[in-house]
């Protein structure tokens, strides 16, 4: 995967937690931050799905069970 730099302005004591918390576990801040917006980016699809499915048409149970052969399993 290719780098590329990115700029952000972000409040100061945030910044410093950031510094304070990668220094303390003593992890690369360039990968924390990297990992944070994969993790924000992943939950927002997430938020998406959630949204989506909401408004499918849900089945009985019983039919479920019946089309995966397993109504007389419970």
């Amino acid at each position: 995967m290719s780098k590329v730099q990115i700029n952000a302005r972000i409040d100061a004591s945030l910044k410093g937690a950031v510094e304070r918390y990668c220094k303390s576990r003593g992890v690369v801040m360039n990968h924390f931050v990297q990992e944070a917006l994969l993790d924000r980016l992943e939950e927002l699809e997430d938020i998406e799905d959630l949204k989506r499915i909401r408004h499918e048409s849900t089945r009985p149970l019983s039919e479920m069970l019946a089309e995966l052969k397993l109504n007389g399993a419970l």
